[in-house]
């Protein structure tokens, strides 16, 4: 069936849109380190062969939409070895971990823009047996290229608000042709199911949850030796994954805590480490010592400034509390299933994009929700004595029961695409 006006002049809109676009996103990737050559690859231009053979490709936004899809590709590469993965992304962080995470025989690319012009080249290039969009990327032209194509769609793990379903249904016919271009819809939530039913989308169904199904962040021990040895038995918290305009409340509860535990150490994880210097100067102006990872500093000062990429999990397991950013703010939360190695979890209370997974986290007394006012009482509450261990059971212990789906959801998967042999 053919696209409804609205997609059509959309499609001619992106096309239009496409220099101002590309210029822009390549200057902000390069000048967060990525290679000019690695930047267009938002443009449809590849630096990497296509693999011979099926290839599934799979598409998220950053960090924990990609991350979660990792023990899928375990069990897809379980039931057929020479699979090839295609993982895209659009942010440098990303990147950056992915590059150490993946799997072999999984390649990572910047994600193509939503331009049918940019599409065509990236088909051309990676003839894709199956596309699977995770979460809520569900980019119009890109869903009408796999169509165009006879691609196979899968919407992975998707997650649909109250409020979303509300501009969903405003949009009519568009937002009907979209989801029914899909040959199959996992939803996180009966309730995310449901809104997607409402929409009228047919082919719909609840599925493991992926983002507790991945194995935890990993660690090093060797570096977890090494700070344990440098802190000398401080006590000491987590703030994870901090965006702009959360730093200031955070730094602000360790002040208020020193006052009841002068040696108290912050370890302070910013999402984009690029934002580092001005988090340093932020917690020099409150009068607290920083030093920094990137620096090969010990931790010495108040706040250890963690402005690394994929040591997070090393953090997790050195704090006893950590708080998981991105939820003071209107970044809709991170991922908390990554963080269950042995820590307390502390939320905000935005985080519309894993309200699930808190919902079932707080429930088990794995992680509670906080404000910027409730921070420090909190906290205060868990580092005395040894109240933050049951909480950090409870976490390792919720993950344990969620189950694991992901050999089911691969076999679904294999099925999809043109040869079906294992």
């Amino acid at each position: 069936m053919r696209p409804p006006f609205l997609l059509r002049a959309y499609a001619g809109f992106a096309s239009l849109a496409v220099p101002v676009l590309q210029r822009r996103l390549i200057h902000k990737l390069t000048d967060q380190g990525v290679t000019p050559a690695r930047a267009r690859e938002r443009t449809g231009q590849a630096t990497q062969p296509r693999p011979e053979g099926s290839l599934i490709w799979f598409h998220g936004a950053s960090v924990g939409e990609t991350l979660s899809i990792l023990p899928l590709i375990d069990a897809l590469h379980a039931q057929r070895p020479a699979l090839s993965v295609l993982v895209t992304s659009g942010t440098a962080t990303s990147a950056e971990i992915l590059a150490r995470r993946l799997p072999a025989r999984a390649i990572h690319q910047f994600a193509p823009l939503d331009s049918p012009a940019v599409l065509r080249r990236f088909h051309a290039q990676w003839r894709p047996d199956l596309a699977v969009l995770i979460e809520s990327e569900i980019w119009p032209n890109m869903i009408r290229s796999c169509a165009d194509r006879a691609v196979p769609l899968v919407l992975l793990n998707a997650r649909l608000s109250d409020r979303s379903v509300k501009r969903w249904r405003q949009l009519g016919a568009p937002a009907w042709w979209l989801l029914d271009q899909f040959a199959l819809i996992i939803a996180q939530t009966e309730a995310t199911a449901q809104n997607l039913r409402s929409l009228g989308a047919a082919r719909v169904q609840v599925g493991a949850n992926l983002k507790a199904a991945a194995t935890p962040a990993p660690g090093d021990p060797d570096l977890q030796a090494a700070m344990e040895t440098a802190l000398a038995g401080r006590p000491r918290w987590l703030a994870a994954s901090t965006h702009t305009g959360e730093d200031a409340p955070l730094l602000d509860a360790h002040v208020a805590l020193r006052a009841r535990h002068p040696d108290l150490c912050l370890i302070l994880a910013p999402r984009h480490p690029d934002r580092a210097d001005e988090i340093a100067t932020l917690a020099r102006q409150r009068g607290l010592t920083v030093t920094r990872r990137s620096a090969g500093d010990a931790p010495t000062g108040d706040v250890y400034l963690a402005d690394t990429l994929g040591e997070m999990g090393t953090w997790y397991r050195l704090s006893p509390v950590t708080f998981i950013a991105g939820s003071f703010g209107d970044a809709g939360g991170h991922n908390p299933w990554e963080a269950c190695t042995g820590t307390a979890i502390l939320h905000g209370p935005q985080v519309a994009n894993c309200a699930a997974d808190y919902a079932t986290l707080n429930a088990a007394g794995g992680a509670r929700a906080v404000t910027p006012d409730t921070l420090a009482r909190t906290l205060d509450n868990l580092l005395t004595g040894n109240a933050a261990q049951p909480m950090a059971n409870a976490a390792i212990a919720c993950k344990q029961a969620q189950g694991d789906g992901t050999a089911d959801l691969a076999r679904s998967l294999l099925s999809l695409t043109k040869d079906h042999a294992p």
